[in-house]
């Protein structure tokens, strides 16, 4: 639960929030990172000292429900001469590391990211005669920070989130959000690292799926050149009724539909509901630590599996000209990239059940046949694996939301895979690879034309004789929108 009250009223576990030039004796109480970032709203707001913020009654840290500790409102003038306009500006607390104690973060030096790295805005435009913020975004984003602190995946410029419903529960056609750097808001040098800001972005079902089917950062572009849509700050209009691609038809032809013939897609992966069996055997024994066939008893991804599939997923949105799978035991950077803060733990895995099966025991096993199952809209964005990113030599995981097994689809310009052309299914435990040449990718799309439309997604199954005599895939999609219980169960009809 949370309550609303003036950030500059007592609050139960933090006093007023004073400024840059606060007192010396009143800043030393203040929390180092809470201070810090602040100080930031300070520079951007100084005529509102005390705005309205919306509290975790119960923090965080004393087992409450919601990770973030504040989210603070301010009224934003914006700037009518440039189709800017006025509007809510909801800045979040707790991504970050405020306290510096670990009693939330690690604390891993002043030269890394402080926490995740990183902490949600939003700016709302607000309606006419409205004297007060809404305060459901501030719900939004303590959803946001739920998903970030149960995954510790976490989010950058670009990045989608399919939510599936009006974000503010209305009958609104923004459903869904992007995110992008806060306009704004500056990276800010804490005691306990570097923050930086990430603006979530409302948008309507039609231009996530051009997100990703291109890029998250193309559709950004267009957003900001479509005053209604969002201008140049981006600002979420709950009210809009239309796309870009209604208000202009040309975007659609125009920029998304070269863009993806030329750039493919920068989408890297999913997490996912999805499962896959090895058809070519029966199932090992139970005790077998090295079995991967998930009717019998899941394998937790190692955790320099999951490492090295992190990593792919994070350098999905860089462009090469020789796409590379990272290595099974990348080293760790404490720094950032040009792209995204890497993530502040190893493993999304705990230390108990990574330590489950010694990754040096699980050998990589050539398989002749494999089920792949997925659920509706995982299935969906089939047609856009191979399209968007493997005719343009690239790579595709799908990770199990359960984090027990995770899906790989290689291209074979892909170097660092397991999976090659003279065994193109390979698995390593859960994880599995299927390495497709260019001529399958095109055949497996003839076939697939059935999942472009979410309605009548279908049962595909394929010989895959151009790569090696005697292999196939199956790959089953469930039609139920509800479909996800019992995925990994579901036998194979092929």
């Amino acid at each position: 639960m949370a309550e609303l009250r003036p950030s500059g009223a007592p609050g139960p576990a933090a006093p007023p929030a004073p400024g840059p030039s606060a007192p010396p004796a009143f800043a030393s109480l203040f929390p180092p990172g809470l201070h810090a970032i602040y100080g930031e709203c300070r520079r951007l707001y100084p005529d509102q000292p005390n705005p309205l913020q919306v509290t975790a009654i119960v923090k965080y840290w004393l087992g409450g429900p919601d990770p973030l500790d504040y989210v603070s409102m301010y009224r934003n003038v914006g700037s009518p001469s440039a189709n800017i306009p006025e509007h809510w500006h909801y800045i979040s607390f707790g991504l970050s590391d405020l306290y510096g104690d670990s009693r939330v973060h690690e604390f891993t030096g002043t030269d890394g990211p402080s926490g995740f790295g990183f902490e949600l805005t939003f700016r709302l435009k607000r309606e006419t005669g409205e004297s007060a913020p809404p305060t459901w975004p501030a719900e939004l984003m303590q959803g946001l920070a739920r998903y970030v602190f149960q995954s510790e995946n976490t989010f950058c410029s670009g990045d989608h989130v399919s939510w599936h419903s009006p974000l503010d529960n209305s009958e609104s056609r923004i459903q869904h959000m992007l995110l992008t750097e806060d306009p704004q808001m500056q990276p800010v040098q804490t005691p306990f690292g570097v923050v930086t800001f990430l603006q979530i972005v409302g948008v309507c079902t039609e231009e996530l799926h051009a997100a990703q089917q291109w890029n998250g950062q193309g559709i950004l572009e267009l957003l900001r050149t479509v005053p209604v849509a969002g201008g140049p700050w981006l600002i979420t209009d709950m009210r809009r009724g239309e796309t870009i691609f209604e208000i202009d038809p040309h975007l659609q032809q125009e920029r998304v539909d070269k863009g993806i013939e030329t750039d493919g897609s920068n989408l890297s992966g999913v997490s996912a509901k999805c499962a896959w069996d090895d058809l070519s055997r029966p199932p090992e024994d139970d005790e077998d630590s090295r079995s991967i066939c998930i009717g019998t008893q899941p394998r937790r991804l190692s955790g320099k599996d999951t490492e090295q599939i992190r990593e792919t997923l994070r350098r999905g949105l860089e462009i090469n000209s020789k796409p590379v799978l990272p290595p099974i035991n990348p080293q760790r950077q404490n720094g950032f990239t040009h792209d995204r803060a890497p993530s502040r733990k190893d493993s999304l895995e705990s230390d108990s059940s990574t330590a489950i099966v010694p990754h040096e025991l699980i050998r990589t096993r050539q398989l002749e046949s494999v089920h792949l199952k997925f659920n509706q809209e995982s299935g969906a964005l089939i047609p856009l694996c191979l399209r968007g990113r493997l005719l343009h030599g690239r790579h595709f995981t799908y990770k199990s939301i359960t984090g027990d097994m995770a899906i790989t689809f290689v291209s074979t310009g892909v170097e660092g895979a397991f999976a090659t052309e003279e065994h193109p299914y390979a698995a390593h435990g859960p994880w599995l690879q299927i390495l497709l040449t260019e001529e399958f990718v095109e055949k497996m799309l003839e076939d697939l034309e059935d999942l472009t439309s979410p309605e009548e997604v279908s049962l595909f199954h394929s010989n895959s004789g151009l790569q090696s005599p005697g292999a196939r895939v199956c790959l089953s999609v469930c039609q139920s929108p509800r479909c996800g219980e019992g995925l990994e169960r579901r036998p194979c009809r092929c």
